[in-house]
């Protein structure tokens, strides 16, 4: 998808060539003297068309429209939401229409929010997978312009939002795949395909590499499966080597049967959606070739399968992690903890600001939160409001929850150091508070995505989140740091100027 920003007013929009032009009406509207103005005047007069957000007036062959078909939509208060309701409406009449090039006009001095909202809500009503299908449809629409009276300033927002895009559908892809489609090994050659821009690295590790570093935990999940465990370590380098990254650490589970403790048949074809973590983290390495912050990134994917046969890790095995910590496996199930507790040791290495998991870890994080927030739980208060924040301001919303350590009793075991689970109470802050336990060195955050990384049903597919979230953090987290960076060189600039001036008094 081909995005555009350019500075409109409704008398240009009117002259500009599209296939469709879509035009946002806000309820507090102000006409000029031009022939779009004059459209919807009139149909507000005469009652046809109504501002409320997502209602529609459609017209053909308007005299002085070079665009054959217009699309008036009401956006209400011009809210970001319900731009977003507006655009969504929009895009079933842009669909249906089979149109190649699109304009999207704004007639009013909207936010970079709003903007985002717009573009991210074309982006992923057009959104078609095709990868493993024989005749592709492939997306009608290429290209969308999208217009407002000062394009100028949003033009950050814009550029974020289409990095954005970008990474989202790069997560889509992958997640949406079928499991013969995405392995192990099929996700290290796309993290390697990443990695080949001047500020990016890759280092792939493989089974030998792993039992040589001790992810003892790593290993018992891949154990059952033919398809050999892959360890990616992806790395951004935005900044001076010194500076301390922000490591993202992204559950690569590429398909979960449950182990020997097997899921059910229903909708187990869903859990090729079990690397949703990994594929987010992928996503954001994608976005991150186009925005180019100036922060270092390591992102760290521990991807196997979880399968069932003779050599599978069983119920009451007892493991050894990367960390030394001893492990009873009560449920095989319990697979994407075992996987991220080494992956974060291993992210000790790297003495990072901030480390991040994010995971498709536990369905009671799903019964608790459902569709509509991830769940985040983090040991620094600091992390979780720029975390919250950047859910905020990317649409790509987190709620946080507890870490209380009483909710660690029920991890307690007599034959090893932590067990794997505990019990059914609470199932989303007791796998929080396993991870935690190998995540002492550094300021840690997880996201369970479990109930926003895909959807059921007929609009069965992956949603791409939290990679909004994340790419938002990200620039924040760099953002931040140039601002001190120039707040230092500032007051040493200062302390330079007056040194000199007190030896050039001396001298006098």
């Amino acid at each position: 998808m081909n995005f555009e920003l350019a500075t409109m007013n409704l008398d240009r929009a009117a002259a500009d060539r599209s296939d469709i032009l879509v035009v946002l009406v806000p309820e507090a509207f102000a006409p000029n003297d031009d022939a779009l103005s004059q459209l919807i005047s009139d149909g507000i007069k005469a009652g046809e068309l109504d501002t409320k957000a997502g209602k529609l007036l459609q017209a053909w062959r308007i005299p002085e429209v070079k665009a054959a078909r217009v699309l008036l939509v009401g956006a209400g208060d011009g809210s970001v939401r319900q731009v977003r309701s507006a655009v969504a409406s929009a895009m079933a009449v842009v669909k249906a229409a089979s149109v190649k090039r699109m304009t999207l006009c704004c007639p009013w001095e909207c936010t970079g929010d709003v903007v985002r909202a717009a573009i991210l809500t074309v982006a992923d009503a057009t959104y078609v997978y095709t990868t493993t299908k024989s005749r592709p449809e492939g997306r009608m629409l290429h290209q969308v312009l999208f217009g407002l009276p000062d394009a100028t300033a949003v033009s950050s927002a814009f550029g974020l939002a289409v990095a954005a895009v970008g990474g989202i559908e790069f997560a889509r892809e992958w997640a949406n795949r079928p499991a013969n489609h995405a392995t192990p090994a099929l996700l290290a050659e796309a993290a390697r395909a990443l990695a080949k821009g001047p500020k990016f690295q890759c280092e792939v590790l493989g089974p030998k590499q792993v039992l040589k570093l001790g992810m003892g935990a790593f290993l018992a999940v891949a154990q059952g499966s033919l398809e050999p465990l892959r360890f990616i370590v992806l790395k951004y380098n935005g900044t001076a080597k010194a500076s301390p990254p922000v490591v993202l650490v992204g559950k690569g589970i590429t398909f979960d049967t449950g182990g020997i403790s097997i899921k059910p048949a229903p909708e187990m074809d869903e859990m090729k959606f079990d690397m949703s973590g990994a594929a987010s983290v992928l996503g954001v390495f994608r976005a991150l070739a186009d925005i180019k912050p100036g922060i270092n990134v390591i992102g760290l994917i521990p991807a196997c399968e979880n399968m069932p046969d003779g050599r599978a890790v069983k119920p009451g095995d007892v493991v050894t992690s990367l960390s030394g910590q001893t492990i009873e496996i009560l449920n095989t199930d319990a697979e994407g903890r075992l996987v991220l507790c080494d992956a974060l040791t291993y992210a000790e290495r790297f003495k990072p600001r901030a480390v991040v998991d994010i995971a498709t870890l536990t369905g009671a994080c799903m019964i608790a939160l459902g569709a509509v927030r991830s769940g985040l739980f983090a040991t620094s208060d600091g992390l979780a409001q720029a975390l919250l924040a950047a859910g905020e301001s990317s649409q790509d919303l987190c709620w946080r929850m507890p870490l209380d350590d009483d909710y660690a009793e029920g991890l307690k075991t007599n034959f090893a150091d932590v067990a794997n689970v505990a019990g059914k109470a609470g199932g989303a802050v007791t796998a929080a508070k396993f991870l935690q336990r190998f995540a002492m060195a550094f300021d840690w955050a997880h996201l369970d995505i479990a109930g926003t990384a895909w959807k059921g049903g007929a609009t069965k597919g992956a949603t791409g989140r939290p990679v909004g979230l994340l790419l938002d953090y990200l620039v924040s987290v760099a953002t931040s740091t140039s601002l001190v960076a120039a707040r230092s060189r500032k007051v040493a600039g200062r302390g330079s100027l007056a040194a000199s001036r007190r030896t050039a008094g001396r001298g006098r």
